[in-house]
């Protein structure tokens, strides 16, 4: 039986997101991973498609969903419990009034951003901590990681992308982005087929000129001449030369022909299931 364009759709998400995660052993036996929920599209799809592959794992690990209210103005979460209920999976919603802090402590005219995040990073880190978990589960996708390359190239003076996987500074966790090599459209597609309730962030959306809009606009530039670019750029991060930088604290790195893959996370068999 032929699958429709939105199963279709699934099926090449989650192989893509598999890949990574195998690639880079994001997710082992006895894993127990917070998956954090904005309630936008990237954090709907990571959480539907890693309980997916959950149900195909040969090795059992946790999940459970975790969504921030910050106490933003008509903030309105029952669209996102609602969801999350019928899901019937592992949630929970922590409210802190962080928007009230953020106002304050951010001048006029400038970007909420920086402190938002990193308010709403450390309540996640202790939350995190509270449920057990070793890990926590980001939806960064692929249009994210290339964004903040060119933010860092043009702004920053530095060659920083966005890790699949890297280590809090205080040690404590390992924080994962199983969606790092998926195309944001993609999930966007997949998020209008499947009717996930978007929640709109009243607190950053609202902000005109903000550099990553920026930067998405310059990708789409770049795409009319070139329609692979977005590709092509992600192909550059798992291709890097150091010996061809100017950094003097570089040395060549020499790679294995076949990088070392971790374990699958689904049995081979199913591979076209």
């Amino acid at each position: 039986m032929a699958l429709d364009e939105g199963e279709m759709l699934v099926r090449e998400l989650s192989r893509t997101m598999t890949r990574t995660i195998s690639t880079w052993s994001l997710v082992e036996p006895g894993d127990r991973i917070m998956v954090a929920l904005s309630g936008g599209k990237d954090s709907y799809t990571l959480f539907d498609l890693l309980w997916r592959a959950h149900a195909r794992a040969p090795f059992d690990f946790e999940l459970v969903g975790v969504h921030l209210d910050q106490g933003q103005p008509g903030y309105d979460g029952a669209p996102l419990v609602g969801w999350l209920e019928r899901f019937g999976k592992p949630f929970e919603i922590v409210h802190r009034d962080t928007y009230s802090k953020v106002i304050e402590v951010v001048p006029a005219g400038k970007t909420y951003c920086a402190a938002c995040s990193r308010m709403r990073r450390g309540i996640l880190y202790d939350v995190a901590e509270r449920l057990g978990c070793n890990k926590i589960a980001l939806g960064h996708h692929r249009d994210d990681a290339l964004e903040t390359t060119l933010l860092n190239l043009f702004y920053a003076g530095r060659l920083q992308a966005m890790p699949a996987i890297y280590t809090t500074d205080d040690g404590r966790f390992r924080v994962i982005r199983p969606l790092i090599e998926c195309a944001e459209r993609d999930i966007a597609d997949h998020a209008v087929r499947v009717g996930y309730p978007i929640l709109p962030c009243n607190l950053c959306g609202s902000q005109d000129g903000l550099r990553r809009d920026r930067m998405t606009a310059l990708l789409d530039e770049l795409e009319r001449d070139n329609p692979h670019v977005r590709s092509v750029m992600l192909n550059a991060l798992r291709n890097v030369q150091p010996s061809h930088l100017l950094d003097p604290a570089v040395r060549r790195v020499e790679v294995p022909a076949k990088a070392p893959r971790g374990l699958p996370l689904h049995r081979a068999a199913d591979d076209d299931a």
